[in-house]
């Protein structure tokens, strides 16, 4: 069967560096870092005592207050970032077929800091079980996508996928599928993550995953420096509409960009740490550009995952020489994690947000916090550290792995 194109035409971003798309850019472009001590908790006793938080949101804006109280802030930030997504796209929801628009979201954790309230109040009780009755549609991870559905009255498929840090991917993979194959005309995809808790923070330092640099927050998410110590936990959403190409024309949709092609992979080698050969990223990559039907050579920027750990960094630039060979040398590569640290299952939206709005404005964001060259990456890399970069930008590739070793990519490209 001829498979059907599918387009982006709606954006939306809710990020520790911009409560919107274009403040998110604009800080991006900027090269501004989101992180600063943590103010949700005292973090006092912890090794890492700063994050990548949200500022100046103000949820009851957006979410009627009981109703908001009913939810978990992962599901708050899904609200808040798919209304943007939606108005963007300019859909009148009375003219449009909401059996055949679906709901796909991510989230690796989903409604941690309701389990985690819910708990310590139980502890510091008599034993007897007093539970909201909230607690459970608070924390399950798929209540994001429910509530999307339901705001806006959407009755196609509905799910949520969680693969840790690759949960968005996952889901923009599978969105782009059920579209392309004729089973939807459009899906609202995205992530959005809400981990800053003591919970999350402690789990994260436990596994020594953390950054430790409590003395300059700011500076403490540097991808590929030789001193980097571990990546800096953020939080946030990011969503994006997708819609089959002849049905976006027929509305007069504003069409930011095509996706063209997804591939999926697993290491099947650690629970935590990244194949040491970068297999598992090198196969989802290779996958991804066998479904868009290009070669390496046409990919122009990658926005890698690039968290800031000791030992992921490497293995994700061994995996992409391996793949470009010589092309490696000459595409950019950034990491936006630099600025807005790591969403985890969110990290994949706002990150494909950042590669659309870079083949929109023909720049590169950069990689900031890079202070001393490492002298196991190869210095033919262009990491676009600390500034941002013009160039020709018609084709980006988005990675995403996560804990369990999945790893999901996608590539995007200027409509044509």
């Amino acid at each position: 069967m001829t498979l059907k194109r599918v387009v982006v035409t709606g954006l939306g971003a809710l990020t520790p560096i911009g409560n919107d798309v274009a403040s998110y850019w604009n800080s991006l472009a900027a090269g501004v870092s989101g992180a600063g001590p943590i103010t949700k908790f005292d973090a006092s006793k912890f090794r890492t005592r700063f994050a990548c938080e949200l500022k100046g949101v103000d949820v009851t804006q957006f979410i009627p207050r009981q109703e908001a109280r009913k939810m978990d802030a992962f599901t708050h930030y899904a609200l808040i970032a798919t209304e943007e997504a939606v108005r963007d796209s300019g859909l009148n929801l009375d003219t449009i077929d909401k059996n055949k628009v679906g709901v796909i979201w991510g989230s690796g954790i989903g409604g941690l800091k309701s389990f985690e309230d819910e708990m310590i109040g139980f502890a510091k009780g008599d034993g007897t079980p007093r539970i909201n009755p909230f607690f459970i549609v608070r924390m399950i991870a798929d209540s994001a996508s429910g509530q999307i559905s339901m705001r806006y009255g959407f009755r196609g498929t509905n799910y949520v996928t969680v693969s840790a840090c690759a949960s968005t991917n996952n889901a923009i993979i599978d969105a782009f599928n059920y579209i392309r194959l004729g089973r939807l005309n459009m899906c609202v995809v995205g992530g959005s993550e809400a981990a800053v808790t003591q919970a999350g923070i402690g789990g994260f330092n436990a596994n020594r995953a953390l950054s430790e640099r409590n003395d300059s927050p700011e500076t403490a998410s540097r991808p590929y420096d030789k001193d980097r110590d571990g990546f800096v936990l953020g939080e946030g959403a990011g969503s994006l509409i997708l819609e089959e190409y002849e049905h976006a024309q027929a509305r007069g949709a504003k069409i930011y960009a095509e996706l063209i092609g997804g591939g999926m992979s697993s290491d099947a080698y650690h629970i935590t740490a990244p194949h040491p050969d970068g297999l598992g990223a090198f196969l989802a990559m290779q996958d991804a550009l066998n479904d868009a039907g290009i070669a390496p050579e046409e990919i122009d920027y990658i926005n890698t995952h690039g968290t800031s750990t000791p030992i992921g960094d490497p293995q994700e630039l061994k995996a992409i020489n391996q793949l470009f060979g010589e092309h490696s040398f000459k595409l950019n590569i950034s990491s936006t994690k630099s600025m807005t640290g790591h969403l985890l299952g969110a990290a994949g939206a706002v990150e494909a947000i950042a590669c659309i709005k870079a083949m929109e404005h023909q720049l590169v964001p950069p990689t900031i916090n890079h202070f001393t060259d490492d002298d196991e990456i190869d210095s033919r890399f262009n990491l676009t550290f600390n500034t941002a970069q013009k160039r020709s930008i018609t084709t980006v590739m988005s990675n995403a792995f996560g804990f369990g070793g999945h790893n999901a990519i996608v590539i995007f490209r200027k409509l044509s």
